[in-house]
């Protein structure tokens, strides 16, 4: 039998079952801590039990990046079946895990790595890239090539509805947060993937969510004669239908997307940004 090449990726790319299906793609969980607690994000865990954690007892959920021992052990079988393998990371901005999926591939070979410079469905816009180039019969390390000059055409951005989880965690300052919510103000945050994944604060947007996202939607699709209107993803930490409905509905003003995929974002993402975050993430050609 030909050997073939494994798609792999941090299980915070959030492209949710129908593609992780169609395209045949493994995940690997990061770990999220409580207290003492450890637990494996989406198996042993659920955003809502987070937020709970944070709001009923005032532990502030922790995130924690896959341990080179994880990728070996996740790895190996694959490799001495003498199959390629084609892994994606989250940004190296944003967690530890590119390099220590790096240092085990450079041990075990065979193993391709990408830093997306990117999250949630950042990653998975290119992971569904990759997915295509393998049904194609490409190889791992041509996969590799490309995806990594499609890096800064796959956009993610996201609204942030409460600005608490990020001043818990230290990533706000209280007054910012204070003054946030005095002005009614929705931060837009920006993912940079020229600059590994780095996470910027965009536009501040003033009113209602609802106000806001069909703001934002328009700032990010309207006018624009770039877009690859394969897919786009709406991908959320735990909106109301509402929220899902509206931003559809405004995403329909300004493209003729062939597939809008709605997708919940992972423990991992949700940990950072709070509930009722929603952004909508595509690519460019």
């Amino acid at each position: 039998m030909k050997n073939k090449v494994i798609l792999c990726a941090d299980g915070v790319c959030d492209i949710g079952e129908e593609l992780k299906k169609k395209y045949d793609v493994h995940y690997f969980n990061f770990h999220i801590q409580i207290g003492d607690e450890s637990f494996v994000d989406g198996l042993e865990i659920t955003p809502e039990e987070m937020y709970a954690a944070w709001t009923e007892r005032g532990m502030l959920p922790k995130t924690a990046a896959i341990t080179p021992a994880e990728y070996q052990e996740f790895f190996k079988p694959w490799v001495d079946a003498g199959h390629e393998i084609l892994h994606i990371n989250i940004g190296s901005a944003l967690s530890a895990a590119h390099q220590n999926c790096c240092i085990v591939a450079e041990e075990l070979g065979n193993v391709y790595t990408i830093d997306s410079a990117n999250l949630s469905t950042g990653i998975g816009l290119l992971v569904a890239k990759a997915g295509e180039m393998i049904k194609q019969g490409m190889g791992a390390k041509d996969i590799q090539k490309e995806i990594m000059e499609m890096r800064q055409k796959s956009h993610a951005s996201f609204i942030l509805d409460t600005l608490e989880f990020m001043k818990a965690g230290g990533r706000c300052s209280s007054l910012a947060a204070f003054g946030a919510n005095l002005l009614k103000l929705k931060p837009c945050i920006e993912v940079d993937n020229a600059d590994r994944g780095k996470m910027d604060v965009g536009k501040k947007y003033r009113g209602n969510l609802e106000k806001v996202l069909a703001e934002y939607i328009e700032d990010k699709l309207a006018g624009r004669a770039d877009l690859d209107l394969d897919r786009v993803f709406i991908t959320h930490s735990g909106s109301p239908q509402s929220d899902i409905e509206l931003a559809k509905s405004e995403i329909k003003k300004y493209a003729d997307f062939k597939e809008v995929y709605v997708t919940r974002a992972s423990g991992t993402i949700s940990a950072h940004c709070g509930p009722r975050t929603l952004g909508v993430l595509f690519m460019t050609k």
